[in-house]
């Protein structure tokens, strides 16, 4: 007896963001992931699209991590009609409650900004959503454990399964009438400094991979002697160093990173380190709630926290922006999008002694891949300021697995997928991606545009 499950491919489909996957079966019908679009306007503009399903028929959301492009969609798809629970590991769920509850923020604050100061072709402006938004979906969260089988219903159950990339981060092992599904999410490295390395599938009939990287091999980088030379060129031309950092993740393995140079007396001891992120300080918060999703111990943790110096509030920004004195500042956006780093940038991106420091994947469209490209000036709330600080990249901190580390991470997969689906990545990556799989490991995959529905049959 055959049955027929349709897959809709809903976001990171052609793209690196938006991460959505509906899996319709004649039992449930499941969303994995739920993610915003990020980016380029005519990206960003499909958040505010009716979804070309029907979300009040969708049973249940798993979430493979709680990146803004893996849950961010979620206040929306609630608005929208979904009535289910949201699933996802405890630390995936208390990032998402914190990034959801920042963009909501984030929004609200940028919709009234563009009222204010009239730079909207709406009248009025309004957010995407709204903070009542957010708690709506957040109080559909519920927590699943990690590596443990859970019975959906007969034939349907689910596995959550350690992925690196961030705290809480799994990748999904979806069983549906004897065929299993496999849901990379985002792969994370081996021998991250903070995290585990990720575990790898052994079975996968129908795989979904992500490609960020698919087209490269992350440059080979001594990252802490990269850090202490561009801190240490800064510090010598008087100027302030600049981190746009990813909250989640990325922003603690920044503050470690720092703090080991503080620890092994690189750097100057009255230097000022800063975080200054709100969902950073509050991201941080679940590596001392989870000691078992990562590496840094208490102790680390407290010496840590105790030499860098967490804003807490929106006035600092400006005590700190007004002390002339060299110093570390680390803020979000990762991709210079929105957050504190702009307020940072608004006052330093015109001295020539400012450094800004990238150090994450910089998607197209956004203000960081703008400014890795070389641009000359730089919008903020809807006005230009010329680019005179150096930009620099961090080629060593990326979350994301390579093209060999991806290959790798589907090594033990000890049969052909029946289907093989390339997302998550932008076209050059996922054409690279394509290609090596087949030349590797002799797979087909198929890379799925968005919107597009595919009809298996399962037999």
């Amino acid at each position: 007896m055959s049955t027929n499950i349709k897959v809709h491919f809903l976001g990171a489909s052609g793209t690196v963001t938006g991460s959505k996957y509906l899996i319709e079966t004649p039992d449930k019908t499941i969303m994995i992931d739920c993610g915003l679009f990020q980016g380029v306007k005519k990206l960003r503009e499909l958040n505010w699209q009716q979804l070309p399903a029907k979300a009040s028929s969708i049973d249940l959301v798993l979430l493979t991590h709680g990146h803004l492009d893996h849950s961010g969609f979620l206040p929306r798809l609630v608005n929208m009609g979904f009535n289910g629970r949201i699933w996802g590991t405890a630390p995936t769920l208390d990032i998402a409650d914190i990034i959801l509850r920042d963009s909501a923020k984030i929004q609200e604050e940028d919709a009234e900004r563009a009222n204010k100061d009239g730079f909207t072709k709406h009248q009025p402006a309004e957010p995407l959503y709204t903070t009542e938004d957010a708690e709506n979906a957040i109080s559909r969260f519920q927590s699943q454990p990690e590596d443990e089988w859970i019975e959906i219903q007969s034939d349907i159950r689910v596995r959550f399964r350690y992925n690196g990339h961030i705290i809480g981060a799994t990748f999904i092992e979806l069983d549906l009438y004897g065929k299993r599904f496999v849901f990379s999410g985002d792969v994370g490295r081996p021998n991250d400094p903070l995290l585990r390395d990720p575990q790898k599938p052994k079975k996968a009939d129908v795989l979904f991979m992500e490609s960020t990287y698919g087209d490269r091999k992350h440059i080979v980088e001594d990252t802490l002697a990269k850090l202490k030379t561009t801190i240490d060129e800064t510090v010598q031309n008087g100027g302030t160093l600049i981190i746009p950092s990813f909250a989640v993740e990325r922003a603690q393995l920044l503050m470690y990173l720092i703090w080991q140079l503080h620890r092994n007396d690189q750097i100057p001891d009255s230097l000022p380190i800063i975080l200054d992120s709100p969902m950073g300080a509050r991201a941080l918060s679940t590596f001392i709630k989870y000691p078992e999703w990562h590496k840094l111990t208490e102790r680390d943790y407290r010496d840590m926290t105790d030499r860098i110096r967490i804003v807490e509030s929106y006035k600092e920004t400006w005590q700190i922006i007004d002390d002339k004195r060299p110093k570390i500042i680390i803020a979000g956006s990762g991709m210079v999008t929105g957050g504190r780093v702009l307020t940072y940038l608004q006052q330093y991106i015109s001295r020539e002694e400012t450094t800004v420091l990238l150090a994450g994947f910089q998607a197209e469209g956004t203000r960081g891949r703008q400014l890795l490209d070389g641009a000359e000036e730089i919008k903020f709330y809807g006005k230009y300021y010329p680019v005179k600080a150096r930009i620099d990249m961090l080629e060593g901190l990326s979350a994301h697995a390579d093209q060999s580390e991806l290959l790798d991470w589907v090594s033990n997969i000890g049969h052909k997928p029946d289907h093989l689906f390339l997302v998550h990545g932008e076209p050059q990556s996922l054409d690279m991606m394509r290609v090596k799989l087949k030349d590797t490991y002799g797979w087909d995959a198929h890379i799925p545009e968005l919107y597009e529905i595919m009809d298996l049959t399962i037999s």
